[in-house]
């Protein structure tokens, strides 16, 4: 429909839009959300629809700070700890949620459970306070397809979704996951904040939890076999490009690139350019006929994120 700059004005609209249960794309450090008011059935509902997402996959909802997700979820030590630790930021706990938690339970895929999310990009936080209440934001794209890690990318793929225009998202992968429902605290799915910081934080390994069927309702989102996926066939851990390929590289090399990751070999830098890169070769390799192909990407830090990405993109 439109994309507004991320001022004053256009925060103060979209809030209005929010509280009569319409839908808006809003910025994050991770990738740009799919928003809608977190208490209202109907509104959660139409998110499902716009994405085609189906109902057994979990939202997250976003908070604007620590008390605001105390009111709805129960937090124990290790979930306590962590909010502390990497709050506000690009990491969603996965708790139990309160008796008389207000988000509806459309969200939590009927599970007892929640996830939730406080982010630190300043769009999102001025959104949160002035709606002055929980927002579910799944990334702002059809389901399964690439996430939007700019406004452009929500544009091109949501054409009917007002947008506030955040600029490029500074992380570009979607939340680490937690689960902190018992002593043991669960990797559910590898995201902005590596793996080794978390465990650092907890003094304890991250326990990987059990597979789950197809259509059962899942602890987090994001777990789809087949997920952030380009609409070209994808070839992982490339060494170069093959006849008709488009090839994305990582680090030094001599190879011919559609684009680099990052040239010196920075995971960060990789991670943050990730969607964007995939966005623009994915276009050029449709209308080119050619398939993708990328390097491949070593498996520590942030590398695990990006490669559990990359794995389900090709799946």
């Amino acid at each position: 429909m439109a994309l507004y700059p991320a001022n004053a004005q256009a925060i103060a609209a979209c809030a209005d839009k929010l509280k009569q249960g319409d839908l808006v794309a809003l910025p994050t450090e991770t990738v740009y959300g799919l928003a809608g008011d977190a208490t209202n059935g109907d509104a959660i509902a139409a998110i499902y629809a716009t994405k085609a997402r189906p109902q057994f996959n979990p939202l997250i909802c976003h908070v604007a700070d620590m008390a605001a997700g105390r009111a709805i979820g129960r937090f124990n030590d290790t979930a306590e700890k962590l909010a502390a630790a990497f709050w506000p930021g690009p990491l969603t706990l996965v708790v139990p949620r309160q008796a008389d938690c207000s988000v509806d339970r459309l969200a939590s895929a009927g599970l007892d459970t929640i996830a939730l999310r406080v982010p630190a990009h300043e769009t999102a936080q001025k959104l949160l306070r002035a709606v002055a209440r929980p927002l579910v934001a799944p990334s702002a794209n059809p389901s399964g397809r690439l996430s939007p890690s700019s406004a452009a990318h929500v544009a091109a793929m949501l054409p009917d979704i007002d947008v506030l225009d955040g600029g490029a998202c500074a992380i570009g992968l979607e939340s680490s996951i937690i689960g902190c429902l018992d002593d043991t605290p669960l990797w559910l799915r590898a995201g902005g904040l590596a793996r080794a910081d978390i465990e650092a934080c907890l003094g304890t390994k991250l326990a990987e939890p059990p597979e789950e069927t197809p259509t059962q309702a899942r602890l987090a989102p994001g777990r789809l076999a087949r997920h952030y996926a380009p609409q070209s066939n994808l070839r992982l851990n490339a060494e170069a490009a093959q006849e008709n390929e488009l090839l994305i590289g990582f680090g030094p090399t001599n190879e011919p690139c559609f684009a680099n990751l990052s040239a010196m070999g920075d995971l960060a830098e990789a991670a943050a350019n990730l969607f964007s890169v995939l966005h623009s070769a994915d276009k050029a390799a449709q209308q080119s006929g050619q398939s993708l192909a990328v390097m491949a990407i070593p498996m520590e830090g942030l590398g695990e994120a990006i490669n559990d990405r990359l794995a389900r993109a090709a799946a």
